[in-house]
């Protein structure tokens, strides 16, 4: 059988291309909500970030989660998401650890 190819997506804050499974996925949901995908699979228009505060931080400066995600965020929303994504990001450490 063919191998199939790993999906590539691209970071929104730095612009680059990675793996899809490395990336940290932002969804917005058909209810409208925007929030951290850590599955990668919830229902919704989806935007990626690389897993680091740095790259996240980059693209809410430059307002690219509004773009990618046709949705108008406020400072509230960005404060929540990226307080989720450290969580995510120890937790993601924690079992690294193991």
């Amino acid at each position: 059988m063919k191998e199939r190819k790993a999906p590539v997506r691209t970071c929104v804050g730095c612009g680059t291309a990675r793996d899809k499974r490395e990336l940290v996925r932002v969804v917005r949901t058909p209810e409208g909500h925007v929030e951290l995908d850590g599955s990668g699979k919830a229902n919704g228009r989806g935007a990626y970030v690389c897993p680091s505060t740095d790259c996240f931080d980059a693209a809410a400066k430059r307002r690219r989660f509004t773009s990618a995600l046709r949705v108008n965020l406020l400072e509230d929303d960005l404060e929540r998401l990226r307080r989720d994504l450290e969580h995510l990001l120890e937790d993601r450490m924690a079992t690294q650890g193991r």
